[in-house]
């Protein structure tokens, strides 16, 4: 079977089937997270300001912040869907080595950072410590588990990032004011949303084969260790 045909296939059937595991539906949030994180990692390394960080419970977020108008606002518009994109492809890679903890211990790493200096909103704060809580525990208390639970995050997480952007893809393809990121692109730049909701969506196509070929390796190995 094609490469590709199997990547979508895969994806459409773990998207299926995660809907119906209770509580999925928060976890889900750590696209968002990782997401915003994106926004807010370029803005600061780029020199500007992050002001606040707002998470909401419809896996929407928001990232304020100043920048210096022109080529850095525009790389801080690029950077959200990428790098969510890149993360869920890092949480298999990490699988595929045996690594599961270091994924977790990053994941925490970024939702206390972000929650220490960042996030203030009443559902950010709750969904925040409640991922922090339950990851330590993973790590800590549950490690028979853990990589059951990480493995849910990782597919949870790929299936966002390929999901979101077919979906801002739709938006800007019907509303090309209301495709968040690719709307301020379009502002930003001579090219329409549409190209830009494009260029999210290829990129985190081509995380997602490389992630399942990252999964099944890792299948792979365990099966040949045991």
């Amino acid at each position: 079977m094609n490469k590709w045909l199997k990547t979508i296939l895969f994806l459409a059937g773990s998207a299926l089937l995660t809907r119906f595991i209770p509580f999925s539906s928060l976890f889900r949030n750590l696209d968002t997270m990782i997401h915003e994180f994106g926004h807010a990692l370029v803005t600061l390394l780029l020199s500007g300001k992050v002001l606040r960080i707002e998470l909401y419970a419809n896996h929407s977020g928001v990232t304020y912040s100043a920048i210096q108008a022109g080529g850095r606002a525009i790389l801080v518009s690029l950077a959200g869907y990428p790098l969510a994109s890149l993360f869920s492809l890092l949480l298999f890679y990490l699988y595929a080595k045996g690594r599961h903890q270091w994924g977790l211990v990053l994941a925490t790493g970024v939702a206390v950072l972000m929650l220490l200096l960042y996030v203030r909103g009443s559902f950010g704060v709750l969904w925040l410590s409640g991922f922090i809580a339950l990851n330590v525990a993973m790590v800590v208390f549950w490690k028979k588990v853990s990589k059951y639970y990480y493995l849910l995050l990782a597919f949870l997480t790929l299936e966002e990032s390929v999901t979101g952007t077919l979906y801002l893809l739709s938006l800007a393809l019907i509303s090309p004011d209301r495709a968040g990121d690719a709307s301020n692109l379009a502002r930003l730049t001579p090219l329409p949303a549409v190209v830009w909701t494009l260029l999210f969506f290829g990129i985190s196509l081509l995380c997602a084969k490389w992630a399942l070929g990252f999964f099944f390796k890792g299948d792979k190995r365990r099966a040949q260790q045991s």
